[in-house]
């Protein structure tokens, strides 16, 4: 159904955006916080205190409720991460979220930390990892079936491949090249927790 209200991407609504990203200091002290961290203080990931120090300050921005942090943190480093992260390999997105150990202590399962594993890829390079959110996640939905810039199920999205195409199908359909994968999603994010608010308590991408 297409909403009156929701107006679809264009070049304005895009640069209007990230020109109250821009002016909403808590997101940009933060961000800025977190590019020092990350680009500068612990750039690599071998020490468990760096990968630690993070995990714990991502945890906290961006409130992805990581009970476990230690564990997500040890994990990290066993990954052996840097040179993929220099490749932009995809796939290190799904090996973060998961075999990390920590269980849903309702569903008995290890928990698929999606979410929290493009932020910490997006983090070191943000020109090659997306970051996925699920007021993101509402929007592309929505444009999907209004507008049919491209098709997918919602569930596979959670699939940082499928979900990077879209982001960039979407940036190739409604003639948003000029702008970068950080930008497109800071105008989705905002746009989208704007449009689609109603489970807002736990659909937050920072803390706060």
């Amino acid at each position: 159904r297409v909403r009156p209200d929701i107006q679809s991407p264009n070049r304005e609504a895009v640069k209007r955006y990230l020109e109250k990203w821009d002016n909403l200091e808590n997101y940009t002290a933060q961000e800025s916080a977190l590019n020092k961290l990350f680009w500068d203080v612990c750039p690599t990931n071998t020490s468990l205190d760096d990968v630690l120090l993070k995990v714990a300050t991502l945890n906290t921005f961006y409130s992805t409720n990581i009970y476990n942090v230690f564990a997500v943190a040890r994990h990290i480093v066993h990954l052996d991460i840097d040179e993929r992260l220099r490749q932009g390999d995809d796939s290190l997105v799904t090996d973060i979220a998961s075999g990390h150990g920590i269980i849903n202590k309702r569903g008995g399962k290890e928990i698929h930390f999606f979410s929290f594993a493009t932020k910490y890829c997006s983090h070191h390079r943000p020109e090659v990892y997306p970051i996925y959110d699920s007021f993101v996640e509402d929007f592309l939905v929505y444009l999907s079936k209004a507008d049919g810039f491209t098709h997918f199920r919602r569930e596979d999205l959670r699939d940082i491949t499928v979900f990077k195409q879209t982001l960039m199908k979407l940036r190739e359909f409604y003639g948003l090249e000029e702008f970068s994968l950080k930008q497109i999603d800071q105008y989705l994010w905002q746009y989208g927790k704007e449009k689609f608010p109603k489970l807002y308590g736990r659909k937050k991408k920072f803390g706060g």
